[in-house]
């Protein structure tokens, strides 16, 4: 992997409109909440359709992923690579119908034992470029 790459922020992807049942198949996999299956549960408690399950946005992220993964500059063999972390930071609840695109940064790269570490944080926006959620994965790329 290419450490000259921590700080490179890769353009924004195409956007990805939330279906409803997207959300539906991705919440019965993971047994997420009846706001996430229920429409009219998530109504009851002011949603305006289905709401995500917390790990979800990491479909919109996987978008990003792949124009860092494809980039010849990043040095990064995919067949050498371990996911090591992932977290979510919410603005506000995403919900089926919105329409979102990201944009990731490489935050940062370390090399460890002849591995490398890297931490990217993609921001995912509404129409509106209201920031909705950041996601933050590490991924290790293990060394030959």
């Amino acid at each position: 992997m290419n450490p000259e790459i921590q700080g490179k922020r890769y353009p924004r992807t195409a956007p990805y409109v939330v279906g409803r049942e997207k959300v539906r198949e991705f919440a019965k996999a993971v047994f997420a909440a009846k706001e996430s299956q229920d429409l009219s549960h998530a109504k009851s408690l002011g949603h305006s359709d289905l709401v995500v399950p917390p790990t979800f946005p990491v479909v919109i992220q996987e978008q990003s992923l792949a124009l860092v993964l494809s980039d010849p500059q990043a040095q990064i063999d995919f067949s050498r690579v371990v996911h090591g972390e992932q977290k979510f930071v919410y603005q506000r609840p995403i919900v089926a119908g919105d329409e979102l695109t990201s944009e990731l940064t490489v935050a940062s790269v370390k090399s460890l034992g002849g591995n490398h570490m890297a931490t990217f944080e993609t921001e995912i926006f509404d129409t509106k470029d209201s920031l909705v959620c950041t996601a933050i994965s590490t991924l290790v790329v293990r060394g030959e």
